[in-house]
């Protein structure tokens, strides 16, 4: 696909308004009417469109199709207070697409657009995916009956990589990202006046305890030819200074390169939860949250889309390793053939970062290499 100035500047555009509407997940209003209302411009002659709780389904239909290929964006956004000194900032308080789904939904509108004005040989299904960040979109529209109906064959999916500079792409077979699950585990106790210790049970030292002993579980409980991380990324308790608090609760997030891994984790979080409980005289309630399974590329064809990428002269292709990353796209990889692959976006700030600013320019580039190569599937 040749450099297109005027399809560059739609992009930047559509980005821009986009991260400036962020939304939690399963609250995604405006972000669904924003891409409803760039499709109703698009020709409609071999185009359909379905919506599904805030998210979008389109399907093109192929000029004599004998498979389906899909593409997948999430388009949520996280609570996060922005500070990036944009002029087209975050406008909702307290939300930010820090984790850049502004810009995977425009490149999705873009594909959309050219196959709406360019008729591919086979089906093309897009899905813009809510809530990936939480509680879990794949899942659920998975099973829905608008997926069920065009359910593609094979299927594709990319994620920014601020660390990567602009016109680097990079993959690699197999698992690319790490089974995760949410952690949250809450403390009762007793509480009390801060003279009087020896008449209450102390939360915020048995929460303290806790979280030192997991430290522990990756250390001595996991293979060292393995990989797991246990993070704990919020501690919550007490009221005031002289109050000991009844109550604590922990956050934080479990991720794996194996089941077996996760499963042996979380067994042990349980079994020092039940000696913390002896230990403290406390209660403990603990929560898994959201639970995404790894992302692992189907080696046929990301064997075909390196070879694709090695070959495409305008951009710059890296065999990546795995990484600790989440994504609900593999729910998606359980169920249908395909690969997700990281689109480099230099950005000084990583994923997450209420700083976090990609270079726009990778819009274009993205949208360009994609058309490709879904033509160069189309046409098989």
């Amino acid at each position: 696909m040749s450099y297109d100035k005027a399809l560059e500047e739609r992009l930047v555009a559509r980005r821009r308004a986009l991260h400036q509407i962020p939304e939690l997940g399963f609250q995604e209003f405006k972000t669904q009417q924003f891409i409803l209302q760039v499709l109703e411009k698009c020709p409609q002659k071999f185009l359909h469109t379905q919506t599904w709780e805030t998210g979008v389904l389109v399907k093109i239909n192929g000029i004599d199709p004998s498979k389906t290929i899909g593409y997948r964006t999430d388009i949520d956004g996280l609570p996060i207070v922005e500070e990036t000194s944009s002029p087209f900032s975050s406008q909702h308080e307290g939300r930010m697409h820090a984790c850049g789904h502004d810009l995977h939904m425009t490149i999705a509108l873009g594909l959309v657009e050219h196959f709406s004005r360019n008729q591919p040989a086979q089906n093309l299904v897009f899905i813009f995916q809510p809530a990936e960040e939480g509680p879990g979109g794949a899942k659920p529209i998975l099973a829905s009956e608008e997926f069920r109906t065009w359910k593609p064959d094979e299927i594709y999916a990319l994620h920014i990589a601020p660390e990567l500079p602009v016109g680097t792409i990079a993959t690699k077979p197999g698992i690319l990202f790490a089974n995760t699950s949410e952690l949250f585990i809450d403390f009762k106790g007793k509480g009390g006046h801060a003279a009087y210790p020896h008449k209450t049970e102390d939360m915020v030292v048995a929460a303290s305890h806790f979280v030192t002993q997991l430290q522990s579980i990756v250390a001595r409980n996991i293979s060292p030819l393995d990989s797991a991380v246990v993070t704990i990324g919020k501690v919550e308790a007490g009221t005031k200074q002289n109050i000991i608090a009844e109550n604590a609760r922990i956050e934080g997030t479990i991720r794996t390169l194996s089941l077996e891994s996760m499963k042996d984790i979380k067994a042990r979080i349980e079994g020092l939860a039940k000696g913390l409980e002896v230990a403290f005289r406390c209660e403990t309630t603990i929560d898994y949250g959201s639970n995404y399974c790894q992302v692992y590329n189907d080696h046929t064809l990301t064997d075909s889309f390196i070879s694709f990428a090695e070959n495409y002269s305008p951009i710059t292709f890296k065999r990546c390793d795995k990484a600790m990353t989440g994504e609900d796209f593999g729910y998606f990889l359980e169920e249908i053939p395909g690969l997700m692959f990281w689109l480099g976006v230099n950005s000084e700030h990583g994923l997450h970062s209420s700083k976090l600013n990609a270079d726009e320019a990778s819009l274009s580039i993205a949208v360009n290499y994609m058309v490709d190569f879904l033509e160069s599937r189309t046409s098989n």
